[in-house]
């Protein structure tokens, strides 16, 4: 009969349902196990201390339970450290267990392990004749993560949306390191395909070093063409004083194509192809307490770029200098005990190119289309289009060499919702400039290092005459754990002379790094 429901089949998907929720009950009954466990060996191991902070230890082993994966001459970097026999000094038990807990935390930050992992204590066999009344044997009991992972699906960028294919490989060669595939397709960019191969150096965690590949293809309608870029890089990372810093070269060919009919002259004249060598340096500190919606603390990031001059070579030739900031302040309200969720934010952006001569040669390059700065969107100054402020050719946004933007945010919590919804009303004013350095040559209508020099002192002076262009507005925003999502309207107040695209109204804004 038609429609009929096989009894059977019943019955075997009942059993499957049935299947899934037991394994699901003893999955869930094994964590917690786990984390019972780990809490009674901390008690007992807080208890040991407790009674014994002076007590002479030496650590005469240390073993690494369930890392079945990972290489032994990658642990023993990490651990032989603490053994006391690389000690000049013995420990007391206290120092021991602090040493161990050190050692601990460079494993749980190499990203190859579930958490927690647990550290237990243990005295030898005393029939061992090599063994001391003061040996300890340390064990590490751990469970490593699952080395492949797939995913598809949907992530934000700057004023971009994308869907997105990744492959990550963990703890490939059993020392921690990682192999990263991933393919998207975006609204701006078109096209993406990236390698990223990483490895803690030395095992240290803070120390990693990166090498990668990519190929894309992004649409610029601000500047009526398509870049197509191949290359790769490699890099170095670590944290140190002031922050996280990050040493990398950079090997890129480009090509603008895809011109639109209106392109501009300038446009046009950059199109072609192009490569770049750089070899880049930046330092980030970041002490908000929520990136995307802070209510305290500080962000800084500085980078620096140099392509193209001696030995580098390559077609372009610059030197990039960039800042950025930004603060925030929780501002309590009388009658409201902990955090009001009202916070004032500060943020600042300023760049600067600096021509530089190709190669070894003597005569500085100008810059071009796919090097310069842009500004202008709901990302960084709202109230305008993407690339509405700075140099235009036509309808072409074209870029300019130096900038300086600034953005004062007024958030607090809706009525009703309260400060622990990442959901918040935003009071704005923002505003910023963007110039291309003026009158690059000479009296004698040369381009050399003295006309450069002019022309940047003269330009970067031109920066703080009168207001900058300037946008005020009240918005909606939301901190969602990928991106942050605003919706704002906008009211442009200051639009100097070479500005078009000013945005009055409603504009949409999407990104991970917000002015």
């Amino acid at each position: 009969m038609a429609g009929q429901i096989d009894p059977e089949d019943s019955i075997f998907e009942s059993l499957r349902r049935d299947d899934a929720k037991a394994q699901e009950e003893k999955t869930r009954m094994v964590s917690e196990r786990e984390q019972v466990l780990y809490e009674k060996q901390q008690r007992r191991l807080g208890e040991l201390v407790g009674n014994n902070t002076t007590l002479p230890a030496t650590i005469s082993s240390v073993r690494v339970l369930g890392a079945s994966h990972t290489r032994s001459s990658f642990l023993k970097r990490i651990l032989d450290p603490i053994l006391s026999a690389n000690h000049d000094r013995p420990y007391t038990l206290s120092e021991a267990i602090r040493e161990t807990q050190f050692a601990v935390d460079r494993l749980h930050r190499l990203d190859i392990f579930h958490e927690p992992i647990s550290i237990s204590i243990d005295r030898p066999d005393r029939t061992n004749p090599s063994s001391t009344p003061t040996d300890i044997d340390v064990y590490i009991s751990a469970r490593e993560k699952g080395r492949i992972a797939f995913k598809t699906g949907t992530e934000a960028g700057n004023a971009e949306g994308s869907a997105f294919t990744n492959l990550f490989l963990r703890n490939i060669f059993g020392g921690a390191e990682s192999l990263n595939l991933n393919a998207s397709l975006g609204t701006r960019t078109r096209t993406a395909y990236q390698a990223t191969f990483e490895a803690p150096i030395l095992a240290n965690p803070d120390f990693r070093g990166e090498v990668g590949g990519l190929a894309s293809s992004t649409q610029k309608p601000w500047a009526s063409h398509e870049e197509v870029q191949k290359g790769g890089w490699a890099k170095l990372r670590w944290l140190g004083r002031g922050g996280k810093h990050e040493l990398g070269y950079t090997g890129v060919w480009r090509q603008v194509t895809g011109l639109a009919e209106k392109a501009s002259p300038t446009t046009r004249g950059d199109a072609g192809d192009s490569v770049k060598s750089s070899i880049t340096y930046s330092v980030m500190n970041d002490q908000r307490d929520y990136p995307l919606l802070p209510q305290s603390g500080y962000f800084t990031r500085s980078t620096l770029e140099l392509a193209g001059w001696g030995p580098l070579q390559g077609d372009v030739a610059f030197g990039r200098a960039e800042l950025e900031g930004q603060g925030a302040v929780s501002i309590p309200i009388p009658g409201t005990e902990g955090n009001s969720g009202v916070a004032f934010t500060t943020g600042i952006r300023a760049g600067l190119m600096y021509p530089l001569p190709l190669g070894f040669d003597s005569k500085p390059q100008t810059s071009r289309i796919n090097d310069r700065f842009q500004l202008g969107g709901p990302t960084d100054v709202r109230g305008f289009r993407l690339g509405g402020l700075g140099p235009r050719d036509g309808t072409d946004a074209v870029g300019g060499d130096v900038y300086a933007a600034g953005s004062a945010n007024l958030l607090f919590p809706l009525p009703r919702l309260g400060p622990e919804k990442p959901l918040r009303i935003q009071a704005f004013v923002n505003g910023g400039r963007l110039l291309a350095l003026k009158q690059l040559e000479s009296e004698e209508g040369k381009l050399n290092a003295k006309s450069v020099q002019r022309s940047i002192s003269s330009t970067v002076a031109e920066l703080g005459r009168g207001l900058p262009t300037m946008a005020a507005g009240i918005g909606l925003v939301y901190g969602h754990p990928v991106a942050r999502f605003e919706l704002n309207f906008s009211l442009p107040l200051v639009i100097r002379k070479g500005v078009e695209d000013a945005r009055k109204g409603l504009q949409f804004g999407l990104g991970i790094s917000m002015l």
